[in-house]
């Protein structure tokens, strides 16, 4: 079964180039490729002056980087080896395709050469996944050579192969955790109490040694170092530590040594899940289980009916049928789940704030709502893709519809921008309440001439976005994928070349608006001397760009009634299931 799985694997590898390859063919692929190769090229083969090779000696970190970042990344990884347990999230590392199980349930194979196989399928997107950081930094100054990324690109090969199969071991444990077979409960839960019992040891032994208040920095991180590394603690962090050593390594043979404990790790957790399944399903290296009783495969959800309280009226304006129709898709498909990767970013930019900048608490949450203002500004409109760029892939519906073009644009981008404008809304008002703390000499005045500046300006910025991405796929719908995968580093460089294009049009745009709100806040500025001149000069900017979109829309109207369905960007899985 394995020679089978690794031709499997190898077979699925090739024919993958092989379709990259082809589809070269196509100028929106073929431009992002040369894209990607001309990076590769100036950053491998021809190194910029002023950048200098690492000394044979010098490429390793130095030991005060080892010491504080196998601890700090010991922690860390004890920290979210727990929080698995308690994320709703669930593991698809050993669920099978239709084709696998068409093929390979019927065959004379044991359950464990089926989850080895599934373990073995899954190396090709986790090896992409570690070369690709590696290959895209570099250290500043300096042009790492490729032995240097090669081994740094297994060591985090290991790490996600290790994550991933602890998860996916999380995942089936969570399962049985209430089940009726005692030994079946107790397998369950062994590894969740351990992992609390060793939180607990290392919470306890940072709660020691680090004082409240918290000090600066650089003590803080040399005193949670230090606790960590002795005694019960370092016991409890030793494999999430071990697992780290790769990275922290200095020299070859040590770095071997690392490895090799890595590796060890890696195999113990893969051992852990297979011994669980095998006592989850009470086999004992017997033929594959029935189907009732195999792992899940890949379905996709049916959606989730919820009263939202706003009811389409009968009549109205065609941009309410639009509004309403991406509101809903919006607040149905949103939960709890979804909402876990927004929370940790912004934990993510507090604790930065916090601990990067030596600043109080509210500080730090005053400059991390700033960034995800504008985050939020900039980047949502090219992320959130609730307008026409969602609803290319029912254009043959939408053209049915006896509907102005116009409006079926100006309709898809209301739901979305108001949706991103609100986020930054709320962010921005965060900061402006919090700002007293952050910017203590800034008189009040202009604090909150500068957040009723921002609120009346993010909508502008925000729907003009939309207008750019609306016209990008009314003109240029074989360039705007109606999916969010992104396939190889041709579409990767393809969309940069979009977000490009976008910020330029971007100026284009709001070019007008902040000429003639900077003729009004000058005339203003010098009569008052107030900061509050500048509300009417962003008040002047927003309807100019107001009357640009609603120009813009009229425009695109007669270029979306010629669009060509045959031109437009289908996802590889919607091209699986057509």
């Amino acid at each position: 079964m394995l020679h089978a799985s690794l031709y499997i694997a190898g077979c699925s590898a090739k024919n993958r180039v092989a379709v990259r390859l082809r589809r070269l063919r196509e100028p929106r692929y073929f431009v992002g490729a040369l894209l990607a190769a001309s990076y590769f090229f100036f950053i491998f083969v021809v190194p910029r002056g002023g950048r200098r090779r690492l000394p044979a000696g010098a490429r390793f970190p130095s030991a005060p980087l080892e010491r504080f970042g196998v601890a700090l990344g010991g922690v860390g990884l004890l920290l979210l080896s727990t929080a698995a347990w308690i994320l709703p999230s669930r593991s698809h590392l050993f669920s099978f395709t239709d084709a696998e199980e068409a093929f390979l349930f019927p065959a004379p194979v044991t359950r464990r050469q089926l989850l080895l196989h599934r373990l073995i399928r899954s190396q090709l997107g986790l090896v992409f996944a570690a070369m690709v950081p590696v290959l895209l930094v570099a250290a500043p100054g300096t042009v790492a050579s490729v032995v240097d990324r090669l081994l740094l690109g297994i060591g985090l090969w290991v790490v996600l192969v290790a994550t991933r199969v602890y998860f996916a071991g999380v995942t089936m444990a969570r399962d049985h955790l209430g089940s009726s077979d005692r030994r079946v409960q107790g397998v369950a839960w062994a590894p969740l109490l351990v992992m609390l019992a060793a939180l607990a040891v290392v919470a306890a032994a940072i709660a020691r040694a680090v004082p409240i208040p918290v000090a600066l920095v650089p003590a803080t991180l040399a005193q949670i170092t230090e606790a960590t590394t002795v005694g019960w603690s370092s016991l409890a962090l030793w494999p999430f530590r071990t697992l780290l050593g790769p990275f922290f390594a200095r020299g070859a043979v040590p770095y071997l040594v690392a490895l090799s404990g890595s590796v060890l790790v890696l195999l113990a957790t893969v051992v852990w899940v297979i011994e669980s399944d095998r006592v989850f399903q009470g086999v004992s290296g017997g033929a594959a289980t029935p189907l009732a009783t195999r792992p899940q495969s890949r379905v996709t959800a049916p959606p989730r009916l919820r009263w939202s309280g706003w009811s389409l009226p009968l009549a109205g304006r065609t941009e309410t049928v639009f509004l309403w129709k991406n509101a809903m898709e919006t607040l149905r498909g949103t939960s709890a789940k979804s909402l876990i990767p927004i929370a940790i970013l912004i934990l993510y930019a507090v604790l930065g704030a916090r601990f990067g900048m030596s600043i109080g608490l509210a500080p730090a949450v005053c400059f991390a709502a700033l960034m995800m203002a504008g985050f939020t500004t900039m980047i949502g409109p090219g992320s959130v893709m609730g307008d026409l760029r969602g609803d290319l892939r029912h254009l043959e519906l939408l053209k049915t519809w006896p509907v102005k073009a116009s409006a079926v644009l100006r309709g898809e981008l209301l739901w979305p921008g108001i949706l991103i404008s609100a986020c930054a809304w709320l962010a921005l008002t965060c900061a402006v309440v919090l700002s007293g703390a952050a910017f203590p000499r800034v008189p009040f005045v202009w604090r909150f001439s500068l957040y009723v500046v921002a609120i009346v300006l993010v909508p502008a910025l925000v729907f003009a976005q939309y207008v750019i991405h609306q016209a990008a796929a009314v003109l240029f719908p074989a360039w705007v994928p109606t999916d969010n995968e992104m396939r190889g580093f041709e579409s990767a460089a393809q969309r940069l070349i979009l977000f490009g294009g976008v910020v330029l049009a971007l100026v284009v745009i709001v070019g007008p608006g902040a000429i003639a709100g900077g003729i009004v806040a000058f005339a203003f500025l010098r009569l008052t001397g107030s900061p509050l001149v500048f509300v009417p000069a962003a008040l002047v900017c927003l309807a100019v760009v107001a009357i640009e979109i609603v120009l813009a829309t009229e425009a695109l109207g007669a270029a979306y009634d010629r669009i060509d369905l045959s031109g437009v960007e289908r996802g590889e899985s919607s091209r699986s299931r057509r």
